[in-house]
């Protein structure tokens, strides 16, 4: 079974989160996971930007954003379920997150 490695929020490094919200594809997957404030986590596919892409870029997208501290994957079944980590975000870069979404527009 594959081990999902999540760092500890005092290993959330800045340029990390900076370099995951770098791609536009990955801008949108957090934006999608953060608006959907009915639901506690979203599969992977559904938190897709769009329904053409394929699996293996997509898992990728996931490995970047989970690694860089941005988001939460659990697995539930046979699908992983992610989260965004805000609390841990706004912990170690208060306003951050919110500033850079409010930006991407």
């Amino acid at each position: 079974m594959v081990q999902l490695v999540h760092p500890a929020t005092e290993d959330i490094s800045l340029a990390g989160v900076l370099a995951a919200l770098s791609d536009p594809m990955r801008l949108r997957i957090v934006k999608a996971l953060l608006e959907q404030a009915d639901c506690v986590s979203m599969s992977c596919t559904a938190a897709a930007p769009c329904p053409a892409m394929a699996k293996s870029t997509l898992s990728n997208h996931f490995r970047v954003l989970r690694e860089a501290g941005l988001v939460r994957t659990t697995k539930k079944g046979v699908e992983h379920r992610n989260v965004v980590r805000e609390a841990d975000l706004d912990a170690r870069f208060p306003g951050l997150l919110k500033s850079i979404l409010a930006h991407a527009e």
